[in-house]
């Protein structure tokens, strides 16, 4: 169903509702989420190749965990790969917001580096910042009102972070039209430097070094090809991976979850009507991919 603020859908569960149009600043984009469901959520957290920030304003807690024990309550930024982690809590309403690693220092105020592997709660990188815009979101009457809050929150934040090096901006965008398939040394041979500059400027800019951004990026398509219904061996051989024991070892490294129960969480289904139109890394419009990618459970578009 389509309405002025964009679209609207069902989705195992969850209300996911997406804005018409592109936001004010490049490298950002936004996707609300309203659990639908009748009982606790308990998910496996899908990466992909975005930062995440996700502002929370439902009645129930949201709580992220990692396999040690670790939780965070409430509004948070994930960087590139969190971990195996999990998403539990009830009655979950939130904004979410998809940041390039190319933008997120002049977003967040941090480095992507300072957030690899980790889980942060937004209060400790905006203080009251982070309490305002929940309170924002919470009056908002509705989903246009809540994407236009963000929006202009975000473009009021965005500060004059050090620029991205160009051959970092390249060797990203190469990675993510590759789909994760092209080596280190090509790229330092396509942007003019040594392999060892570019996993050091790379790796200080985009929070990961270029063969784990690789990493990432392949096993992304990987997981949308195997929820789409491929098999792992086929979706093994198109990803480049050697065999199918390979393509299980990443997807567990990833997610913590087999290929085969990584296929059948819808979660991947939802993820892909949050962000459709988008690019590879779900931040730059490409026409008109959720609290990161959840599983099980939308229904229609209500504020």
């Amino acid at each position: 169903m389509r309405s002025a603020v964009g679209e609207r859908e069902a989705v195992a569960g969850w209300e996911v509702v997406r804005p018409p149009r592109r936001g004010r600043a490049a490298g950002v984009s936004l996707a609300g989420f309203r659990d639908r469901g009748t009982g606790p959520v308990d998910l496996p957290v899908i990466p992909h190749p975005a930062l995440t920030l996700v502002v929370e304003f439902g009645d129930g807690p949201l709580i992220v965990g990692d396999a040690a024990g670790r939780q965070q309550r409430g509004s948070l930024v994930a960087g590139l790969v969190p971990g195996a982690v999990r998403m539990q809590g009830e009655n979950i309403a939130c904004v979410e917001v998809r940041l390039s690693p190319l933008v997120t220092h002049a977003v967040l105020g941090v480095c992507p580096a300072e957030l690899d592997r980790t889980v942060v709660a937004l209060d400790d990188l905006w203080g009251r910042d982070a309490a305002r815009i929940r309170e924002q979101l919470c009056e908002a009457p509705s989903w246009e009102d809540r994407f236009a809050l963000t929006d202009a929150f975000l473009a009021r934040r965005r500060g004059t972070g050090p620029p991205v090096d160009p051959e970092v901006v390249r060797a990203w965008d190469r990675i993510l039209a590759s789909r994760g398939r092209v080596k280190v040394e090509e790229l330092a041979a396509e942007v003019g430097w040594s392999r060892r500059r570019l996993w050091s400027r790379f790796r200080s800019q985009i929070g990961l070094p270029p063969k784990r951004a690789a990493r990432l990026v392949r096993f992304r398509h990987a997981a949308q090809r195997l929820t789409a219904g491929g098999s792992a061996a086929d979706v093994a051989t198109e990803g480049g991976y050697a065999d199918q024991s390979h393509l299980h070892r990443e997807v567990l490294a990833f997610t913590g979850v087999t290929p085969s129960t990584l296929a059948g969480d819808p979660g991947l289904a939802v993820d892909d009507v949050a962000w459709a139109g988008h690019d590879a890394d779900g931040t730059r419009w490409a026409g008109a991919q959720g609290l990161f990618t959840v599983g099980r459970r939308s229904e229609g578009y209500r504020s």
